[in-house]
This record gives C-alpha cells, structure tokens and sequence, in this order.
C-alpha cells in the first residue's frame, strides 16, 4: 500500500471512529503527535488515544488535499464544523512509524462544547 492509499484507508476508519482499525495502520513504536497535545509513542497508546478521542468528541475529517511524496503523505483536511488541519505520515514498510498534525485545539474544543484548558 502506497502512503497515499494507507492515508485514505486511515480516513475511512477515523470516520468509521475505529480505532482498533487506526492503530493497526501504526508501526509497533511508533509516534503521534499532535502538536497541540504531546506526543504519543507506541501503537498501544495510539489506540487508547482514539479511543479516549472519539468517546469524548464526535470527529469527521473531510478530505480537502492528499499529496505523497516518496515515504510521506500529507493531508489537508476540514470537518463538517469548519475546523481545518494537516497531517504528516511518514510510512515505512507499509505502516506509519511517525505522524504530526497542526489543528486549533481551542476552535475544538468550542464546536465540540469541551471544557477549556485552566490558564
């Protein structure tokens, strides 16, 4: 599978919110980070991740750009919300082994009525 097509089947199971699905397209080590957040490590905590996200949040990514490039794609994407965000997948031997993604976790937390950070 090409990162291109990993990236789109990724898609469809976030819209599913499957994570059992999603952690099985991550390497056994490795590494989410979401730059709001800290970064995750190991496809055990991914999991737990998405499964932590979607009990809390209703999530829908909509696909506005797929570019790949060698061993990388990217992802432009929105939400029926209006949230907008990228993502970096860097896939080795047909599984992620890295991802970083840019989104305004404040805009987030608002549409998804969730508590606001303490200052």
């Amino acid at each position: 599978m090409t990162p291109r097509d990993l990236v789109t089947a990724w898609v469809a199971a976030f819209n599913r919110a499957d994570a059992e699905a999603l952690a099985a397209f991550y390497a056994e080590d490795a590494i989410n980070h979401q730059v709001a957040e800290a970064p995750v490590q190991g496809r055990a905590a991914i999991r737990t991740m998405f499964e932590e996200g979607f009990a809390a949040a209703t999530m829908v990514c909509l696909v506005e750009n797929l570019f790949e490039d060698g061993e990388w794609a990217i992802l432009e994407w929105r939400d029926p919300l209006g949230l907008r965000g990228c993502g970096f997948f860097h896939v080795v031997d047909g599984k992620i082994a890295f991802q970083r993604g840019y989104w305004d976790k404040l805009s987030f937390l608002r549409q998804q009525g969730l508590p606001m950070p303490a200052e």
